[in-house]
């Protein structure tokens, strides 16, 4: 497994409200991106607390899931509401963060399947030989217009509210993230990323810098460079990981 991951300020934020989270583990590695919302502190503070959560309980529960004892979607369901309580809680406690949310990607990745959770507008692709595959649904306003046929694509990308999410941990006291599975084969890449990239680069531009690059490393650095000449309006993360 190869793995590079950076995150960026972007040109017109004063902090970086994303976080990225790995372990390269043989049996069980995990992959997260968040990015997180409600002001300066919130922000920064919920997506990093959605990040410390889960990451603990993948280190009390990773034998459990190691040896099929736990099931890797149950747990998956079980850390993002951990999470999420965590976050109301804190919010409730502290006026300072009491507005605080954040998106969650995760993946784990056991025996060749990939298990994927995802809460919010941060995406995960996968990219397999020349194509390049959404694994996660956005949880948005326009994503749903999009998906009900009521605006296009080109519509969709610049709709003035594209950035009103509908679901996120810490703004309900339940949810329900959004689980999936996918097989993996050899050489196929684990794509996350949080919307400051994808708000400004498409798909199939994406797709292209990876199959043009030699190294995953120079991708990371090209695609977080170009948003940033693109305008760089809000905080730029990317994880990627390459199944060997």
């Amino acid at each position: 497994m190869f793995i590079c991951a950076c995150s960026d300020v972007g040109k017109m934020r004063n902090i970086n409200q994303d976080a990225v989270y790995y372990v390269d583990d043989e049996k069980l590695p995990l992959y997260m991106v968040a990015d997180g919302m409600g002001g300066h502190k919130s922000g920064e503070y919920a997506s990093n607390l959605s990040i410390h959560v889960i990451s603990r309980l993948y280190n009390e529960k990773r034998e459990a899931m190691v040896s099929g004892e736990l099931e890797i979607p149950k747990f998956i369901n079980d850390a993002f509401k951990a999470a999420n309580e965590t976050i109301v809680k804190e919010g409730a406690d502290d006026d300072t963060i009491r507005k605080m949310g954040t998106t969650l990607t995760m993946i784990l990745v056991k025996d060749g399947e990939a298990y994927i959770g995802h809460i919010g507008d941060s995406r995960a692709y996968m990219i397999r030989e020349s194509e390049i595959v959404q694994l996660t649904h956005d949880h948005s306003l326009v994503a749903e217009l999009l998906r009900s046929g009521s605006i296009t694509e080109s519509e969709a990308r610049v709709h003035p509210q594209k950035n009103v999410i509908t679901k996120a941990l810490g703004t309900d006291s339940e949810i329900n993230p959004d689980i999936y599975t996918k097989e993996l084969k050899k050489d196929d890449i684990l794509f996350l990323c949080t919307d400051g990239l994808t708000n400004m680069i498409e798909d199939a531009d994406i797709k292209k810098r990876i199959l043009m690059a030699t190294e995953l490393q120079e991708v990371c650095v090209m695609l977080t460079n170009e948003a940033n000449e693109l305008g760089g309006p809000d905080n730029i993360t990317i994880l990627m990981a390459k199944i060997s």
